[in-house]
Parts: structure tokens; C-alpha cells; sequence
């Protein structure tokens, strides 16, 4: 689901009389991945024999922001194929995810929503509801499909008889389930995003971005206290 954008503030001066651009961590991301189109650089496979996961920490960043260090500058707009080093260095910080965070998998996760303008779908107003488990159609429109569930004895006219007792199977969509997965998924890209934000303000690392302490909201479901 889409959220609301600002457009970035104007703050101290940057390199060359520029003044820095202020963005939250989630327009950062956004500016490196979808308007920049930076990519990650993961990490290699890990290593059995040395016990070697993926997340590589800070340091592969200051590898990272030497490297780009000797590139142009290309100032406030995009030319070409060219990516603005600030950008270059949200994408490595974001590639040494740690593995406490979700590693190499929510790094992926992060850039591809950040390209997409998106965050993670926590199934707003999703309430489990009791719904048949099929339906069926015939000229009359669309029924519940029943099944029998055992028999009886009835006495009808005089006579007895067997008839059959029918129940409608029924269960709840969406699952409770689905809803508590949805929700923590978004929780731990939330965290991941906490963690971008502290190395980036940490580091001091970006030229031309200052990232600011604003983040999704914590727990958008929930409903204000009154």
C-alpha cells in the first residue's frame, strides 16, 4: 500500500553551496532504489567450511564508500547511467543486512518495495470472517455447498422414513493467521528499516542526504486511544 509523501526539505549545505536533502529513511530508500535505480551488491554464498552467513556489517559500506569516493559527482540530477554516490552507499548499507534482521532475504525484500513506492500489505481492516468453505451456482444463483453429515428417522404421512441431515462446512477467511504473519512481516520491515536509518545517521556516509529519525508508523493497525 502506498503512503504519503513530502518532498524533502532543504537542510545544511552540502558539497559545492548545495543544501542537503532531508528524507526519512522510507524516502531515502525510495530516492536510491526507484528514482536513482540502485542496485544491491550481496554478499557471496556463505562459506561452510568458515561458518560464513550473509550480512557483512559496516565495514563492506566503507569499502563500498571508498570505491565511490573517486567517482564524479554529478550534483542533484540524474545523467545517463549514472547514480548518485549517496544512493550508491543507501543500496551497500541496505546489502549488509544482518542476519538477526532477515540477512540477504530482507535486503531484497527492502529494495524491491522501496522501487515499487510500496510498504508491506498488513491487511488494513482485515477481520476473520465466517464464510462457507464452497459455493456453488446453478440457475437460482449462488448457494452454500452442504454435506451430509448423517441420517435420521422422520415420520411422515403414516410412514417412516430416512432422510438425510445436511451441514454447511464453514471457516474463517481471512485466516487469523494470515493476519498475525502479515502484521509481523511488516513489524520486521519496520525494524530493518530502523537499522538502515541508525547506520546512515551513524556512518557519515552521505554527502548530499541527511536522513532524518521519521519511520512508518509502529502498529498502523491499532486503533488511537481515545
Amino acid at each position: 500500500m502506498k503512503h504519503d509523501r513530502n518532498l524533502h526539505r532543504a537542510s545544511r549545505q552540502a558539497g559545492h553551496g548545495r543544501p542537503k536533502r532531508i528524507m526519512t529513511v522510507q524516502q531515502a530508500l525510495e530516492w536510491a532504489f526507484r528514482t536513482e535505480c540502485a542496485q544491491l551488491e550481496l554478499p557471496e554464498p556463505p562459506d561452510p567450511e568458515r561458518g560464513q552467513g550473509f550480512g557483512f556489517g559496516l565495514e563492506y559500506v566503507l569499502m563500498q564508500r571508498a570505491e565511490l569516493g573517486c567517482k564524479i559527482d554529478g550534483g542533484r540530477y540524474k545523467l545517463g547511467d549514472y547514480t548518485h554516490e549517496d544512493a550508491e552507499v543507501i543500496a551497500a548499507t541496505v546489502s549488509g543486512m544482518p542476519d538477526s534482521l532477515g540477512g540477504k532475504r530482507m535486503a531484497i525484500r527492502v529494495a524491491e518495495l522501496a522501487r515499487a513506492g510500496l510498504t508491506p500489505d498488513w491487511m488494513p481492516g482485515a477481520v476473520p470472517r465466517c464464510v462457507p468453505v464452497e459455493m456453488k451456482r446453478n440457475r437460482h444463483g449462488d448457494h452454500a455447498t452442504t454435506v451430509v453429515v448423517g441420517t435420521e428417522r422422520v415420520l411422515s404421512r403414516g410412514k417412516w422414513r430416512t432422510v438425510e441431515v445436511r451441514a454447511c462446512p464453514v471457516t474463517y477467511r481471512p485466516y487469523p493467521e494470515q493476519i498475525e504473519a502479515a502484521r509481523r512481516d511488516y513489524q520486521a520491515w519496520r525494524q530493518a528499516l530502523g537499522w538502515v536509518r541508525d547506520v546512515l545517521q551513524s556512518g557519515g556516509m552521505l554527502r548530499e542526504v541527511e536522513v532524518v529519525e521519521g519511520m512508518p508508523r509502529a502498529r498502523p493497525w491499532a486503533k488511537p486511544k481515545s
